[in-house]
């Protein structure tokens, strides 16, 4: 790559590699990689090879690429982000220490939710998400809070809808109708839509106060059987509004 700006369609291959690596949790070869983005193995090579220099990209002993350190620093460095995951994290601690399981900060990301923080220990119930993951909107409680409270087109659901379970809702009508209760009571639930056996309910976090878009949304993520819903909704929104309030100040 030679000095001065970067053509978008560079800049554009170089993201689509970072999102593959980041969307994988785990080391991808070149070959993968370039079946993941659609880019040529020499492109994609290329490309790799300068996000590695710069710090973006690792490579592993087994001649992998996975997400390195530099880009976890880049993107900590973001004053939204680090402003809104600093003001969270006592109250997703004060939410784990109540429950013992999983507890997401998540924000919206196009189509998904992006999970910015995970809070978990040893007595919680083993579940895929992980900070810096994202999931489908459609199946998982914080993304049906985004999704049901911003009605803006980017933030919609997909016509065609993935389904990771046999309990995913993957009939635009069946979602809509599960929509229209999240906003009517005011949280959103999971019931073994991403994962069998792990249900979970979020309620949103606004910065400007409820009328506004959401920013923000905080879950507890746990065993079905675990988990009384409704009592956990109403924690929830109390918690949400509290950080809510914290951000308005």
């Amino acid at each position: 790559m030679t000095d001065g700006p970067l053509p978008t369609s560079v800049l554009a291959r170089g993201a689509a590699l970072l999102h593959a690596c980041g969307d994988a949790g785990t080391a991808l070869t070149l070959a993968e990689l370039a079946g993941r983005t659609g880019l040529p193995k020499p492109t994609a090579h290329r490309l790799l090879a300068e996000l590695v220099r710069l710090g973006l990209v690792e490579r592993t002993p087994d001649r992998g690429y996975r997400i390195g350190i530099g880009l976890f620093v880049l993107g900590q460095s973001a004053p939204s982000v680090r402003e809104l995951r600093d003001a969270a994290l006592p109250y997703l601690g004060d939410l784990h220490e109540a429950t013992h399981e999983n507890v997401h900060l998540a924000v919206p990301d196009g189509t998904d939710t992006l999970f910015l923080e995970k809070v978990t220990g040893r007595r919680a119930t083993p579940i895929v998400s992980r900070s810096g993951g994202r999931l489908p909107a459609h199946c998982t409680a914080t993304g049906k809070v985004f999704l049901a409270l911003d009605p803006r087109p980017r933030h919609r659901a997909p016509t065609r809808l993935p389904r990771l379970t046999p309990r995913t809702l993957v009939l635009p009508g069946q979602l809509a109708r599960d929509l229209a209760l999240t906003r009517a009571r005011g949280y959103g639930v999971n019931l073994e839509e991403a994962e069998i056996g792990v249900s979970a309910v979020a309620a949103p976090v606004y910065a400007h106060g409820p009328g506004s878009r959401p920013v923000a949304a905080i879950s507890v993520t746990g065993g079905t059987r675990r988990l009384d819903l409704d009592r956990m909704g109403a924690r929830l929104r109390a918690v949400a509004r509290e950080l809510t309030r914290t951000l308005s100040t």
